[in-house]
């Protein structure tokens, strides 16, 4: 995922270029307030008026939701974009034609020197005003858990409904909660809970991963079931570690906090 002017836009490497998801981008220049609706007007209008066939220019790619699953979603690469961006009356759409291209470059980077991919998702966090500590154990828990996603996608575990119980087996173990109810007790929504996460949560979070990933690699755990015992066993390590820190501290690390923005109120608004 990448930002423009601070809009998260989803994106897949797909056939040696890069797919973007359009209905992110129909949200970020129309601010429509139903982004589908207005995806589902535009392509009959391409169809019909402009004879533009979308069979072969739109390409349906599982992409990360805020529920953190993967779903189907219609995807097109940058030259199909620049078309489809032609079609949408926005003051956004020559600044975003010139972000398209640049992101597009990048990737090349990216592969000759994969440091790069870091460099710009830490410059992300950056803009969104995370400090260096937090950002730099952000980046080292993705790393652990794009691991630990290959141990489970090698070892035949399906990658959206299974990946998603796996990773709550953990959450459950480590924190006594899921996922869900993390955010909820968070008070977030659709946003990537580990981006509300302070850094104890990061810390146990990787310990829960990294453990799931060794255990499951030093039993062979094959298939969906194995996996299961192994996640839940990984989260009991983080969660032993967990306990013993708060004895320590003398108080919970488990966090109600988050790194929304702030609300003005009423006073400010004035």
């Amino acid at each position: 995922m990448i930002a423009f002017q601070d809009k998260e836009v989803r994106r897949i490497w797909h056939k040696d270029e890069w797919y973007f998801s359009v209905i992110d981008i129909i949200a970020i220049l129309t601010e429509s307030d139903n982004p589908r609706r207005y995806w589902s007007d535009l392509k009959r209008k391409l169809r019909e008026k402009e004879g533009f066939e979308l069979y072969d220019k739109i390409v349906q790619l599982k992409l990360q939701s805020p529920d953190e699953k993967k779903y189907l979603t219609d995807c097109a690469n940058t030259k199909s974009l620049f078309r489809i961006i032609q079609s949408i009356p926005s003051k956004k759409a020559e600044p975003f034609k010139l972000w398209l291209a640049r992101v597009g470059y990048e990737r090349v980077q990216e592969i000759e020197d994969p440091e790069l991919g870091q460099d710009r998702i830490k410059k992300y966090y950056e803009l969104k005003g995370y400090p260096k500590s937090w950002i730099d154990k952000r980046l080292r828990g993705i790393s652990i858990r794009q691991e630990l996603t290959d141990e489970w996608r090698n070892r035949k575990v399906e990658e959206n409904r299974e990946f998603a119980i796996l990773t709550n087996e953990i959450s459950q173990a480590t924190f006594g909660m899921n996922v869900k109810e993390y955010k909820k007790h968070k008070s977030i929504k659709k946003e990537n809970l580990r981006d509300h996460m302070s850094d104890w949560e990061l810390i146990f979070t990787m310990i829960g991963e990294k453990a799931t990933t060794d255990i499951t690699k030093e039993r062979n755990s094959q298939g969906f079931t194995e996996c299961k015992s192994s996640a839940k066993d990984g989260g009991e390590t983080a969660k032993e570690a967990r306990q013993s820190v708060e004895k320590g501290l003398g108080k919970s690390t488990i966090s109600k906090g988050n790194f929304l923005p702030k609300k003005k109120s009423r006073k400010e608004l004035r």
